[in-house]
């Protein structure tokens, strides 16, 4: 599958421990608006000992189904119950 987001593969992200280390899928996925940083989280409340950076590619490369929202604007979010659910697109 082709990389489908305008920023660069390189770009840093945050997600939390749960997802990188392959505990729980990505359910929470925000688009800030003041920076534009990309957040792929799984869902549930964290503490800042949590937080990870890693790049967008790597994160893509987790979970393909973020493909869906590789245009999702600044300040939306979109959250799924379940990998098998849709994702729910919202303003923050």
């Amino acid at each position: 599958m082709e990389f489908p987001f305008n920023d660069a593969p390189n770009t840093a992200v945050i997600t939390c421990s749960h997802v990188v280390e392959k505990h729980r899928p990505i359910l929470y996925v925000s688009h800030d608006e003041d920076d534009g940083m990309w957040q792929f989280l799984c869902g549930k409340q964290h503490d800042e000992s949590e937080a990870r950076i890693v790049s967008l590619y790597y994160i893509f490369m987790l979970d393909h189904s973020i493909a869906e929202l590789a245009r999702l604007p600044y300040g939306y979010a979109a959250e799924r119950e379940s990998i098998e659910t849709e994702w729910i697109i919202r303003k923050k």
